[in-house]
């Protein structure tokens, strides 16, 4: 697949991956380097010719940090911007094979699940146009039927043509109300799919869970598609219609393929909580079922074949990035084999003051912006002056020490609390411009920071 991935990654340089990264994440330069290396190695490995192409293997990266400095986010970032299949997993939600719980494979079946959709979107936005001049036609038909042939006609005579151009004139000005929304309150009955038959899992120790075996799928041949008539406005039909359309011209078999191929290819599994299943060396109690799913892990790290509904994945050049807060254990009480398949190491920093006054007001989605945003709705412009972004950083910094450090996620609670009167208030409040200033979030705030009690609940 020289695919999406090819064309996005090979269009940018590491540089302009960490310039994009830097419009939503501050700080934590290192970590921004190592992923865009990693993405662009991507694009260089499709570059390669003949066989040394499938001996490049990825570098999968441990990201080591405190929770909310970002982990996350630069994953899920880049994912965006490679327009490649991506999935988060808590590694703490798996367990052993043989013990109850989630195998390790599902995250590679959820991840082919992602890819298949994202295609099949992609497929469908291709079509759009086509699809909806096809639905047209077809509620043009519910709207306005064919008149039927009169009965025992003349085909000598020309009444039949002369039924015909009335009514193709009259639906040529059907089809220009239509288009005017001259029809939109008026409602139609349309055929849409029913419910399917229940989906049959499968509970297996082979790791054949969630296979998602659909009984309709198995006797499709033998059991006719069943429908079911609704009533809806025209609008709404012409949405249906269109989608219904969409899915006649995608070839899903084309679908397919290419999700597999982009999963094979440029898939990415964040694998969150890694540090959750680094256990001691105990040999008895949780630890056991903690290293069992370590080596679980293991082969779908280092390259395997995993059996999905649509086909074989193999998952050598998928790109594993595990982040951890590692507060307990380290990246050392992994069992060797793991990590010696985590070669890149990155330990992101913790989020200090002049971080969470970036945070506030540089990144394109800043919370300020956020709720300047929302609102807006309520036509309440809400300006924030530079010290009270000074003193919100400050709080959040000072209730960070004080109490879990939960990095830039304190920000949330904080300006949660800050605008919870506001916000409650907005519908009916005269005053149109609200300034928050220092003094605000001083008087608002300094009763909760001050109590330790109300600190840890509220903040």
């Amino acid at each position: 697949m020289g695919g999406t991935i090819g064309k996005l990654s090979g269009e940018l340089t590491p540089a302009d991956i960490v310039k994009v990264l830097d419009k939503y994440i501050i700080g934590q330069h290192n970590a921004k380097r190592m992923v865009a290396i990693a993405l662009r190695n991507r694009w260089r490995r499709q570059q390669v010719e003949g066989h040394l192409r499938e001996e490049i293997m990825p570098n999968n990266i441990i990201l080591i940090g405190p929770t909310g400095v970002g982990k996350t986010e630069i994953s899920r970032r880049l994912a965006r911007l490679a327009n490649a299949p991506f999935i988060k997993v808590e590694a703490s939600k798996f367990t052993e094979v043989g013990y109850v719980g989630r195998d390790v494979e599902s995250m590679i079946r959820d991840l082919v699940d992602f890819a298949l959709n994202m295609v099949r979107e992609e497929k469908k936005a291709a079509v759009e146009d086509q699809a909806r001049e096809m639905a047209v036609e077809r509620l043009l038909d519910i709207l306005l039927p064919a008149p039927a042939a009169p009965r025992g006609f003349n085909p000598g005579e020309g009444e039949p043509e002369r039924t015909e151009t009335q009514y193709q004139r009259t639906r040529t000005k059907f089809r220009q109300m239509l288009m005017k929304g001259e029809l939109n309150e008026r409602t139609v009955e349309i055929d849409t799919p029913a419910e399917t038959m229940p989906t049959m899992q499968i509970f297996s120790p082979g790791g054949m869970e969630e296979m998602g075996i659909n009984l309709q799928e198995l006797f499709g041949n033998f059991m006719p598609k069943k429908v079911k008539k609704r009533t809806v406005k025209v609008p709404e039909a012409l949405q249906i219609l269109t989608q219904q359309e969409a899915q006649k011209l995608i070839d899903m078999e084309e679908v397919v393929q290419i999700a597999l191929q982009r999963v094979q290819n440029s898939g990415i599994v964040f694998l969150d909580e890694i540090d959750k299943i680094a256990g001691s060396s105990a040999k008895h109690g949780p630890d056991v079922s903690r290293e069992g799913v370590q080596r679980d892990l293991l082969p779908v790290v280092e390259g395997t074949t995993v059996m999905t509904k649509y086909g074989m994945v193999k998952t050598d050049h998928i790109l594993f990035i595990a982040s951890g807060a590692f507060h307990v254990s380290k990246p050392s009480d992994l069992i060797p084999e793991l990590q010696g398949r985590f070669p890149i190491r990155v330990e992101l920093d913790s989020l200090t003051t002049d971080d969470f006054i970036k945070i506030l007001t540089e990144p394109e989605n800043a919370l300020t912006k956020q709720y300047a945003a929302l609102l807006a709705t309520e036509e309440i412009t809400l300006e924030f002056t530079e010290d009270a972004i000074h003193k919100i950083a400050e709080t959040a910094s000072y209730v960070n020490a004080k109490a879990e450090n939960i990095g830039a996620r304190r920000l949330h609670t904080i300006m949660s609390t800050l605008l919870e009167d506001l916000l409650f208030d907005a519908p009916r409040v005269e005053e149109k411009k609200v300034v928050i200033t220092g003094e605000f979030v001083h008087n608002k705030l300094k009763d909760i920071v001050e109590d330790e009690d109300l600190r840890k609940y509220i903040l």
